[in-house]
Formats: C-alpha cells, structure tokens, sequence
C-alpha cells in the first residue's frame, strides 16, 4: 500500500498538464509499426487543411510528422512490447501549430550529423531546419518529440 502511494505522489509531481491557452484540435492513437507513419502524415496534413493553416504548413508538417514517428517506431521504444502505441496531438497556440508525438520510451532524443553513407540521422536535423521550434518533453509514461510551425500568420 505504501509503495502505490509513493507511486501516485511521483505521478502526481509529474503530471502533465495542457496550457489553458493551447487547444488541441486533434488527437490519433496509432500501433506502433512502420505501416501506420503514412496514416499519422494523412491525419497531420488533414487537420492543417481543415484549419486553414499559411501555404506550405500542411506539407511541412506532414514531412515532420512523418520523421518523428518513424523514430519514435525505430529508436523511441527499444525495450517496449511492439503492441505500444504512439500518440500524436496537434494543437494551436495563438499563430503557432504544435505537433506532439508521444511514445513510452524515455531516452531522449539525440541531435546528429549523418554522414553521406549513412542511411539514417537525418530526421531531427530536418525538424530543427524547418521547424519554427522543436524539442522534446519527458512524462511518467514515456516522452513526446513536437515541434512548432508558424501556421496562422
């Protein structure tokens, strides 16, 4: 009994909780396998048309929603069961969308430079380019990867 009170005071501590001002304007659940990345892009550029994001937002969020799930399908989840799921939200802050994939891994995600050969490490150099701002954000249950486009100028 002890041990599960100790357990929801460090989850109460770390509880995650969604700025006033942001609204989400969309949520998917996918099984994590390297099938679904093209659903989670569809979804993406999908609820950037409905909400009648600038111009190029649609297909740039597409492209970066499509790196930051397949990481999180490839390296977020190296010793969880392969029925984990990914979570992708898309919200709204103000002029800025924010694009948040979540999976049940904690390592943290490494910035580097792939070299010609390499066939991969590419990924998050190409969010930090294209991105407004990127970064990552650990919770009790894993961590998400997101990034911000400026979608309503």
């Amino acid at each position: 009994m002890e041990e599960a009170l100790k357990a929801i005071a460090v989850l109460t501590e770390y509880r995650y909780t969604m700025d006033p001002d942001f609204c989400v304007l969309g949520e998917k659940w996918i099984p994590r396998a390297a099938k679904n990345v093209a659903s989670a892009r569809r979804f993406v550029r999908d609820l950037a048309a409905d909400w009648n994001t600038a111009e190029d937002t649609q297909e740039i969020a597409e492209l970066l929603t499509s790196e930051l799930v397949t990481n999180a399908i490839a390296y977020g989840a190296a010793d969880i069961p392969v029925t984990s799921t990914i979570r992708i939200t898309v919200g709204r802050d103000s002029e800025m969308m924010t694009v948040d994939v979540y999976d049940s891994c904690t390592a943290i995600p490494r910035l580097r430079r792939a070299t010609h050969m390499e066939t991969s490490g590419r990924g998050l150099p190409i969010i930090k380019d294209l991105s407004h701002n990127w970064g990552w954000t650990l919770n009790p249950y894993g961590k998400s990867v997101w990034f911000q486009l400026l979608a309503w100028p």
